[in-house]
C-alpha cells in the first residue's frame, strides 16, 4: 500500500504541561512525526521542568505564544481567559504567517479558535476530548448565564472543523446529546500509548525504603472530579478484608501536580487530611528515597517523574483507577501494558479500555466494592501475573502508538477526500467571510 504523501501538521494545544489530553497530543505529534510528517505544537505555555521529555528535549518543535496573558482575573473568568489565550494564539498564527505553513491544522481541548484558522487553507481536525460545557458547575444562576455565550460558541465552531475525533464511545455519545445541531457523528480514536517509552529499566533502588512492602498504585492529576478519595477510603477498607497483610500494604498516590492551579493545591491537602482522619500515617515527598516513606502507609507524590512511574507501574500490586464518567483514561492502558491489573469505575472510557475479570475488575466506585477487588489480589497473589498477561495482550492489540498514528493519518487524508460542507457554510454564515 502506497504510503501517503507527508503533511505539514501544527498542533494548538492550551497548555503543554503534564496531564491525559497533553499525553495524547504529544504522542500524536511524535507518532505523525515518525511516519514521514513534519509537525509543530503550537501553545500558550509551556514550562520546560513541567511538561513530558519530548516537549523539552529536542523530539517536538514547540512554538510558545501569549503566555504573558492572565489565566485568571483574580481567581475567576477562568474560561473567558483560557478563551483569550487561545484566540491570541491562534490569531498569532495567521497574522505572523506559521498557520499558512500548514496543510492540517489539529486543536484539542478549546475550539474557539477554530474561526480564526480557517482563514488559511489547512483543514482543521478537532479532537473533542469531552464537551466544555460538561466540565464546569452552575452552582449558581450568575454563573448559568455567565456560560450560555461560551456555550453556544463552542457548538458553533466545533461545527466548523472539517473532521471531528472523539476519544471513545462513550465521549461520542456524550458529544452526540451535547451539541445537537452537529449531525455529523465524530469518529472514534482511541488514544494510545508509546509502547517503547515504558520498556525502560527500572531503577530498583527506588524501593529501598519499601522492602518488603506491597504497593497499591493511583495516578491521577490531584483534581476532585478524579475522585482520589476513593482510592484513600477503599485502602482503609483492606484493614477489615485483609488485617494479617494489612500492616504490609502501602498505598501510593501520584500524579500531575502544578503549583499554580489552586485546586491541586487545596486538594492535596484536602487528600491528606482524609487519610489522617482515618488514622493513616501520611507522607508529601517528591522521591521514594526519603528515609520517611518507610513507616508512611499513604505516599503523596506529586508531579512524579520518569523514574518514579516506571519503578511504581513495575512493582505495585494493582492499580486504582476511580474517576466516575472517565472520557477515556489513558493511565488503565499504561499500567495494563505494564501487566499491572486494573480496578477501575464502571464507567465512561474504562468500560471499553478494561475486559471485566480479564484485564481488571470494574466496580460502582464505592470503597467496599474497590477494596473487595483488591483484596482479591492480596490474598491471591498468583492472579497479578494471570491477569497482567491478558492486559498487556489487550494494550498491543489495541492500543498501540503505531495504530494511533496510522488511524489519526487516515483521518487526515480523508479531510481532503470528504470535503465537510456544512463545516464550510457554518463558518461563512457565522463570519461573513467567503473561502
Amino acid at each position: 500500500m502506497e504510503h501517503p504523501p507527508p503533511l505539514r501538521v501544527a498542533f494548538v494545544h492550551p497548555d503543554l504541561g503534564i496531564g491525559g489530553a497533553e499525553r495524547l497530543v504529544v504522542d500524536a505529534a511524535v507518532g505523525l512525526q515518525a511516519r514521514g510528517h513534519v509537525v509543530t505544537v503550537f501553545t500558550s505555555h509551556h514550562d520546560r521542568n513541567h511538561c513530558f521529555a519530548e516537549t523539552r528535549d529536542g523530539t517536538l518543535r514547540v512554538s510558545v505564544r501569549g503566555d504573558w496573558l492572565p489565566r485568571n482575573i483574580a481567581g475567576k473568568f477562568v474560561v473567558l481567559c483560557a478563551a483569550l489565550r487561545n484566540l491570541y494564539l491562534a490569531c498569532t498564527m495567521v497574522a505572523l504567517g506559521g498557520a499558512r505553513d500548514f496543510d492540517v491544522i489539529v486543536v484539542d481541548q478549546l475550539s474557539v479558535c477554530i474561526p480564526i484558522l480557517r482563514l488559511t487553507s489547512a483543514r482543521i481536525l478537532f479532537y473533542c476530548h469531552f464537551p466544555d460545557k460538561l466540565l464546569t458547575k452552575r452552582e449558581t444562576l450568575l454563573k448559568s448565564l455567565y456560560r450560555i455565550p461560551f456555550d453556544f460558541v463552542e457548538e458553533i465552531t466545533t461545527r466548523m472543523a472539517d473532521c471531528t475525533v472523539v476519544n471513545s464511545n462513550f465521549t461520542r455519545q456524550i458529544f452526540k446529546e451535547s451539541f445537537p445541531s452537529i449531525k455529523r457523528l465524530p469518529k472514534v480514536l482511541y488514544p494510545a500509548i508509546r509502547t517503547e517509552a515504558y520498556n525502560m529499566s527500572v531503577n530498583k533502588n527506588l524501593g529501598r525504603s519499601l522492602r518488603g512492602k506491597t504497593v497499591i498504585l493511583s495516578i491521577n492529576r490531584f483534581e476532585r472530579k478524579k475522585n482520589i478519595a476513593l482510592a484513600i477510603q477503599a485502602f482503609s477498607a483492606l484493614q477489615t478484608l485483609c488485617p494479617r497483610q494489612f500492616n504490609d500494604l502501602v498505598l501510593v498516590i501520584a500524579g500531575g501536580y502544578d503549583t499554580r492551579v489552586t485546586e491541586n493545591v487545596e486538594h492535596l491537602e484536602e487528600l491528606h487530611s482524609a487519610a489522617s482522619s482515618l488514622n493513616l500515617r501520611t507522607i508529601v515527598t517528591k522521591s521514594l528515597l526519603s528515609e520517611a516513606v518507610s513507616t508512611a502507609q499513604v505516599i503523596f507524590i506529586p508531579s512524579f517523574d520518569e523514574d518514579h512511574r516506571t519503578f511504581l507501574l513495575a512493582t505495585s500490586l494493582c492499580l486504582l483507577y476511580t474517576p466516575t464518567n472517565e472520557h477515556f483514561g489513558i493511565v488503565p492502558v499504561e499500567a495494563m501494558y505494564a501487566r499491572l491489573p486494573v480496578v477501575a469505575a464502571d464507567s465512561g472510557g474504562p468500560l471499553e479500555s478494561i475486559v471485566d475479570g480479564v484485564t481488571g475488575f470494574l466496580r460502582r466506585p464505592e470503597p467496599e466494592k474497590f477494596a473487595d477487588a483488591v483484596a482479591l489480589l492480596v490474598n491471591e497473589p498468583n492472579q497479578k501475573a494471570v491477569i497482567g498477561a491478558a492486559g498487556r495482550r489487550r494494550v498491543e492489540e489495541k492500543f498501540t502508538l503505531d495504530a494511533f498514528a496510522k488511524q489519526l493519518e487516515t483521518c487526515l487524508m480523508g479531510m481532503y477526500e470528504e470535503f465537510n460542507w456544512d463545516a464550510l457554510a457554518v463558518f461563512v454564515v457565522v463570519t461573513g467571510v467567503a473561502p
